[in-house]
């Protein structure tokens, strides 16, 4: 009776194990790796928690005009990590306006007014409009790994999201001391509404705890994958910064010098030539 139980609970682990993207050929190290992707930045499918109520997820395709949708995500969570961003008051609903002020990390943020987000006036409650909130939209970066596809799914969550997620994981994985991409897990969506106002907000449910050389082999490759969005986040904080930097000095008036109406155009041996006026 054991042996037939045993065998049963095998047959099904295998049936439902975690598939994870193939191993990258090993015969290239990362230094050629990231050669090739210099200049370049490494995106991942986008999922957004849908405006309105809706519960379900928009999906891309094949046809662009036609998007599937999903009411649960399922998956193992390689990582997450803070993110803000602050528009105007009212802006933040327009999808083609992007942000005064952004942090990729949720540390430092580029633009209006930058600087340190943890004592930034807009990171504060009360700086919104209503008085109660944040004029800084605090947020949270998800990337949600399914079973047999290459790259994740990067969630963001918008704040009204944020609690549950806090919830979930302190009861499922801080509590129990187990890392993130230790459970397979499930997300949902469920409507909400708050002074006539609707809304979605995402719910989160473990599915299976992962054990032995399934975790194992979860685990090295969350570990790499980890490596690789910190290098990627970092990447873009220094392209972010420089953006911010080249927005302020083009915004600064050049001033020419008055050079009675010539302009110098070579010059050879130390002596300009002067084109006549």
């Amino acid at each position: 009776m054991y042996s037939s139980n045993n065998q049963n609970s095998t047959a099904i682990a295998e049936k439902d194990a975690f598939v994870l993207p193939a191993p990258m050929d090993d015969s290239f190290n990362a230094d050629e790796l990231s050669e090739d992707m210099e200049g370049l930045r490494l995106t991942f499918p986008k999922i957004k928690i849908p405006s309105g109520g809706g519960i379900q997820f928009e999906m891309a395709s094949d046809n662009p005009d036609r998007p599937d949708y999903l009411p649960e995500l399922e998956g193992i969570l390689l990582y997450n990590h803070s993110a803000n961003a602050y528009w105007q008051e009212g802006e933040e609903y327009n999808e083609n306006t992007p942000p005064l002020c952004q942090s990729v990390d949720g540390k430092i943020g580029h633009g209006t007014p930058g600087g340190l987000c943890a004592s930034c006036g807009f990171n504060e409650f009360g700086s919104a409009g209503n008085k109660r909130g944040k004029a800084c939209k605090n947020m949270r970066t998800l990337y949600l790994l399914r079973s047999g596809e290459l790259l994740p799914l990067q969630i963001s969550l918008p704040p009204t999201s944020i609690r549950p997620y806090n919830a979930f994981y302190n009861a499922v994985f801080a509590l129990r001391r187990r890392p993130i991409y230790s459970s397979v897990i499930q997300i949902g969506l469920k409507k909400a509404s708050s002074n006539g106002h609707n809304y979605s907000v995402a719910t989160f449910c473990e599915v299976r705890n992962l054990f032995g050389q399934e975790l194992e082999a979860v685990k090295a490759y969350a570990e790499g994958f980890r490596e690789q969005v910190r290098s990627m986040l970092s990447e873009q904080a220094v392209n972010q910064a420089r953006e911010a930097s080249a927005v302020e000095v083009s915004s600064i008036p050049m001033n020419l010098p008055d050079n009675e109406g010539h302009f110098s155009v070579g010059v050879l041996d130390g002596a300009r030539e002067k084109l006549p006026a």
